[in-house]
């Protein structure tokens, strides 16, 4: 990368060992929680649909390939779901994937997230549905969020190759402006607000990103439907951390890397001081090297731009905002962001 000054890439599998280390990262889209990549909150193995029993773990790279129950895993992702009962995911109205693409590309993504191990697919995906019918993530996205606590603080931004439709040619990004933050008190004092107004800003990145529209199937090494996600800290004071905070950045981890699996596509974090480097040589003891590959620090965020060379969305880096090297609007004319009064 351009410029690789390290920083703090807390992921779900090292917040507990970060929880003393400045400064506390809120991340959007969390790690993959793979056997590979295995997280705090990683689902167990312990079965869920009824044909679990007989099944063995299932490679995602052969979605298609029929277990011993004459089921294919995204079958019985299929059964797992209906036994459940809550009808979306993402804002996908879940069907029978054997017809209806945007539900196997939500099934092959809980697969993808496991490495095809299907019993740990079946306990994340009931999760997401125990989650999405307690929370009801899509009507947070209709809520409004206090002004004075969010304003200017999360945006979703949506760049396009003219002419073109496939999914390939759309990169949707997420920016998290931490610091913009006027009051840590007031932003991350009350957990589940915040939760509730960063899960809104998640949604609105789904709807960007297309998936209950899509027409081809994905599989272990084709998935377009991810997105970008940009930390900036610029102005943010790295010395110490308040427990809110912290707070905060653990329910976030725990929230995203439970309900929002195989969704990230790129992380950056910028303007980020050279001083935690040394955090981010700690992390990368227990973060999985794949994951750690999707990381991208960088201490000027005027440099972000040159990281999109070769996306099929043609100059890409050009869209962005100014101040991230391009020669796009500011964020908050560009960008969209949870309703605020």
């Amino acid at each position: 990368m351009a410029d690789t000054k390290p920083v703090d890439p807390v992921s779900a599998e090292t917040a507990a060992a970060a929880a003393s280390a400045p400064p506390a990262i809120v991340p959007e889209i969390s790690a993959p929680t793979a056997a590979t990549d295995a997280t705090a909150t990683a689902p167990s193995t312990d079965p869920v649909a009824t044909t679990a029993t007989t099944t063995a773990s299932i490679p995602a790279t052969q979605p298609e390939k029929a277990t011993v129950t004459g089921k294919t895993p995204i079958a019985q992702l299929w059964i797992a779901a209906q036994a459940h009962g809550h009808p979306e995911i993402w804002g996908v109205p879940l069907s029978d994937p054997e017809t209806h693409i945007p539900s196997q590309v939500v099934f092959q993504k809980y697969l993808n997230a496991n490495d095809g191990d299907l019993a740990k697919a079946k306990d994340q995906l009931i999760k997401t549905l125990d989650w999405r019918a307690k929370t009801k993530p899509q009507d947070l996205v209709h809520r409004s969020y206090s002004k004075s606590k969010f304003e200017g603080l999360g945006f979703v931004t949506t760049y396009t190759a003219d002419e073109e439709s496939e999914p390939e040619h759309r990169e949707v990004f997420t920016w998290n402006q931490y610091g913009g933050v006027k009051s840590i008190d007031e932003t991350f004092g009350n957990l589940e607000e915040f939760i509730n107004w960063r899960v809104a800003l998640m949604e609105i990145a789904l709807q960007e990103l297309g998936i209950a529209g899509a027409v081809k199937p994905i599989t272990a090494d084709y998935d377009p439907y991810k997105i970008y996600q940009v930390h900036d800290y610029k102005s943010i004071s790295f010395l110490r951390s308040p427990p809110h905070v912290k707070s905060a950045s653990s329910e976030t981890i725990k929230v995203f890397a439970q309900n929002y699996p195989e969704l990230l596509k790129e992380k950056f974090f910028v303007n980020v001081p050279a001083i935690m480097g040394f955090v981010y040589s700690f992390m990368k003891l227990f973060v999985a090297a794949k994951t750690i590959k999707k990381f991208h620090p960088m201490s000027n965020g005027g440099n972000l731009a040159q990281e999109f060379a070769e996306s099929k969305v043609k100059a890409l880096g050009e869209k962005l905002p100014a101040e991230y090297g391009g020669k796009g609007a500011d964020l908050k004319v560009q960008g969209k962001e949870p309703a605020l009064e």
